[in-house]
């Protein structure tokens, strides 16, 4: 693209302003001056002084748009629609990760006792509806960011953009996310 670009510049340059190889066979057929479409605009600069500029900037500033607030937004279609919850599960698990593995390395030196058979023996003596509750807690935003992902690259290929389909996309992608929760939680 830039080389194109750079190519196209040469060559109004050269139909512009011919050179001496162009000039007999170019300027004799008058189409030196068609063919430019170089722009002329005359810069003009003054001096200000900072109270000037001040002011100047202020009423730049009122002539600006003002930035829409989250209520000029359609809740449906945004908040539950699954953009914000694909940052909050992603932003969950991995910083979830990153709690963890200090808390892994640390360990040893606080004297916790992190180890893989602790986990296992300390979860597998809770009851069973905290060990479901728990392995909701983790595999439901799992599920979700699973489906609504493959909703996101469904998306990026412009297949479901309507808003239509936007909205019963999210509604389909939280009911499926919740089944597999569920399943995730309870049956696996």
């Amino acid at each position: 693209m830039i080389a194109q670009r750079a190519g196209t510049t040469a060559l109004r340059r050269v139909a512009g302003k011919p050179n001496a190889f162009f000039t007999a066979n170019v300027a004799k057929l008058g189409l030196a001056q068609s063919l430019s479409t170089t722009q002329i605009r005359p810069v003009a600069t003054q001096k200000l002084t900072p109270a000037d500029g001040a002011a100047l900037l202020a009423k730049q500033r009122l002539q600006r748009p003002v930035s829409p607030h989250l209520d000029v937004y359609d809740k449906q279609q945004t908040w539950f629609g699954g953009s914000i919850w694909m940052r909050i599960t992603g932003s969950a698990f991995s910083g979830s990760l990153y709690v963890f593995a200090t808390a892994y390395l640390a360990a040893p030196l606080l004297g916790w006792h992190l180890e893989s058979a602790s986990l296992a023996a300390s979860f597998g003596a809770l009851p069973f509806a905290a060990k479901g509750a728990l392995k909701f807690l983790a595999a439901w935003p799992f599920a979700f960011h699973a489906l609504n992902g493959v909703r996101h690259l469904v998306f990026d290929m412009t297949y479901g953009i309507k808003r239509q389909t936007l909205i019963k996309s999210g509604w389909y992608v939280w009911g499926a996310s919740m089944v597999g929760g569920l399943y995730l939680a309870f049956f696996l």
